[in-house]
């Protein structure tokens, strides 16, 4: 995969976190903080939902390095 293809992974990635129809969007946490603040039930299983979005993460931290390595990989290929 290219740089650019591995930049736009990472948006992909990332729009999970924002979009209002996601399995793990930002809105089931503050779905989840808010019955909580109220004495609720959670409507989500917190620790299942938790380790979904931190997979997501760790994915992008791969993706970002990567990265990382084809850019330094472009920069000793400059330098020659």
């Amino acid at each position: 995969m290219t740089i650019q293809e591995l930049q736009q992974e990472i948006i992909n990635l990332n729009s999970r976190f924002t979009c209002t129809t996601s399995d793990i969007g930002d809105w089931k946490v503050a779905k989840c903080t808010e019955y909580q603040l109220l004495g609720k039930e959670l409507p989500y299983d917190i620790e299942e939902l938790g380790a979904a979005r931190q997979a997501v993460r760790d994915e992008i931290n791969l993706i970002q390095e990567r990265i990382a390595e084809l850019e330094l990989q472009e920069q000793e290929a400059d330098v020659e």
